[in-house]
């Protein structure tokens, strides 16, 4: 089993994605009442662009604190870029 692997963004992600569950259980809510499916698709489209940063967040957390420390902050930052296209 591994130890906890827990950084200090964490909480702030956490906190991040339990909105974005929050938001998502409400466009459930939307399609049960009937809503117009524009107004669905808008929403769902804040719920996935949530997703994607949170996504992005613990990637680029996880470079910066988990790689080898040898790399100089450049090859970071080009690891951060290539990152989006993830």
């Amino acid at each position: 089993m591994t130890k906890p692997h827990i950084h200090a963004t964490h909480p702030a992600l956490i906190a991040r994605l339990k909105r974005a569950d929050g938001h998502l259980r409400a466009v459930i809510g939307m399609i049960e009442a009937g809503k117009p499916c524009l107004e669905i698709a808008q929403q769902l489209q804040a719920v996935e662009k949530a997703v994607v940063n949170a996504k992005r967040t613990l990637i680029h957390d996880h470079m910066d604190h988990c790689l080898d420390t040898d790399h100089s902050p450049e090859d970071r930052a080009e690891l951060k870029t290539i990152a989006r296209y993830l």
